[in-house]
Parts: C-alpha cells; structure tokens; sequence
C-alpha cells in the first residue's frame, strides 16, 4: 500500500495550522509499521496533474489523481470530485 507524499503534505501543513491532531514526528514509524510505501512526486505526476481537466481545485487532490493514473494505482478517496476523473477510485472513510 502507498501513501502519498502530497498527503503527508497536506497532513503536516493542516496538523501546523491546528486543524488536525497527528503526530507529525512519529510519521515515519507509524508508516512502516503500517506497511506504507511512500509515493514520491515524480516529473511525470506534476505533468500529468497539470494536463488533468480543471474538474478540481484543489492540487493535492489533483496530484492524488495524477499519480493514480501514472502508476496504474486505485485511488482510495473520500472526495467526491475524485470520481469524476479517469482513475480507480475505491471509498474512502
């Protein structure tokens, strides 16, 4: 299973804005034991969010979509919009 790099992004910067309790410090160990693969931003994830059709504003969700699609990946996703996009999308919490 992967995790996103774009989440733990979007996971640090809301845990700093005191919109979500995670802690950020232990990320690393919580991700191995959790059996996560960290999915890095490559060239081709930012080329192909940006030649995604603007159904979405949001560029995490974007980038999350990208990679699926590049990497052949299923999207797990709570997002609604995520859906209207050409990828795999499994239900999210």
């Amino acid at each position: 299973m992967f995790i996103n790099t774009a989440s733990i992004w979007e996971i640090v910067i809301k845990q700093a804005a005191g919109r979500l309790a995670f802690p950020v410090d232990q990320f690393d160990d919580l991700g191995q034991r959790m059996g996560l693969t960290v999915l890095p931003i490559l060239p081709a994830h930012a080329v192909a969010a940006a030649g995604l059709p603007r159904r979405h504003g949001d560029p995490f969700d974007r980038m999350l979509v990208a990679q699926a699609v590049v990497e052949g990946l299923d999207l797990v996703s709570s997002d609604r919009m995520a859906g209207q996009y050409d990828v795999r999308l499994l239900p999210g919490p």
